[in-house]
């Protein structure tokens, strides 16, 4: 990976961390220690982003102490620029298990204008009763019971856009601005409304708003094997610039 696409990623990482805070945080040796009760993966590992210990063995001790006095499971995010390099090779060798695979995609933020749609585009500082239901109505009990939680939580930078028809928010989608780079994030289409040009819709407003905050870059992160969304993500311009992975114990 060049050293542009690096930097791009480290600045990407580090906004992931801030835009989705788990319930409880701790640092570890520069780790963050992250727990959240539940739902998402990410805020309920650790954010491995930089490390200042001296000793990786007693740092992960420390870690999973942590977990266990929240009877959790032990879980880190492992990217590229995770620290120190070979922690996921004494992550394996500790017998932690390879987790699911992720990508990060990313795209240079273009000026865009509004285009026709028989869609309504909002966008707020807060999540409307609409917007809610429609990011919660995809997820795992665990993941509603806990994301609203977080979402309050959020950074004031926060973006909620809705996609409205007659007046009912169809899909949702959430943007925090974060220096040179803007997320895209809380993606949800309701069913009925799907395939009808609203994900896209809502990926235009949050790039207007990108350009407005003079970011230069769009990232989202999805699952590996979520074709449909990464087809989509592709088509508006999006390109993977690097996978992840967790390491379960």
């Amino acid at each position: 990976m060049s050293d542009e696409r690096l930097g791009l990623l480290r600045d990407i990482e580090r906004a992931a961390v801030a835009g989705w805070p788990a319930l409880e945080t701790e640092f570890v040796d520069g780790w963050l220690w992250r727990h959240a009760s539940g739902g998402s993966t990410r805020a309920n590992s650790v954010a491995a982003l930089a490390y200042s210990g001296a000793d990786i063995e007693a740092s992960v001790a420390r870690i999973e102490a942590l977990y266990r006095s929240r009877r959790a499971p032990v879980r880190f995010t492992i990217s590229e620029v995770s620290e120190p390099a070979g922690l996921d090779g004494v992550l394996a060798r500790r017998g932690y298990a390879h987790g699911d695979d992720h990508v990060t995609m990313a795209k240079p933020v273009a000026a865009r204008r509004a285009t026709a749609t028989k869609l309504a585009i909002e966008t707020s500082d807060r999540p409307s009763a609409g917007w809610l239901a429609a990011y919660l109505s995809g997820l795992s009990a665990s993941r509603r019971d806990v994301a609203p939680r977080i979402l309050a939580g959020l950074p004031r930078a926060a973006i909620y856009a809705s996609a409205m028809r007659a007046g009912e928010v169809v899909a949702s989608g959430l943007s925090i601005a974060d220096g040179a780079v803007a997320s895209v994030q809380c993606m949800a289409t309701l069913p009925a409304a799907q395939r009808q040009g609203a994900a896209t819709a809502i990926l235009a407003a949050i790039e207007r708003q990108a350009a407005a905050a003079g970011c230069r870059a769009l990232y989202l992160q999805t699952g590996a094997g979520n074709d449909a969304a990464i087809a989509l993500y592709r088509r508006f311009g999006f390109a993977v610039i690097s996978r992840y992975h967790t390491r379960r114990q």
